[in-house]
């Protein structure tokens, strides 16, 4: 895995989140441990998941199902 830097967030389902601009993207740490990239991920969603009220419901809702992903971790 590439080293991203990891924020931890205030979360029921999302221990930390991390961003890579280079190549656009997203790391999710998830409670359970199990770690996923997103690909293709826009360092202005990166930043709206970031401040976003509740981390999962905006995850669930922008970044699932709209960006490539695979699990790392």
């Amino acid at each position: 895995m590439a080293d991203i830097d990891m924020i931890q967030v205030v979360s029921s389902n999302v221990d930390s989140i991390g961003y890579d601009a280079d190549t656009q993207t997203l790391r999710v740490r998830f409670n359970n441990g199990s770690v996923y990239e997103y690909r293709n991920v826009g360092v202005v969603e990166f930043e709206q998941l970031r401040t976003a009220s509740s981390v999962g419901s905006y995850l669930n809702r922008n970044i699932k199902g709209n960006y490539p992903y695979q699990k790392v971790g």
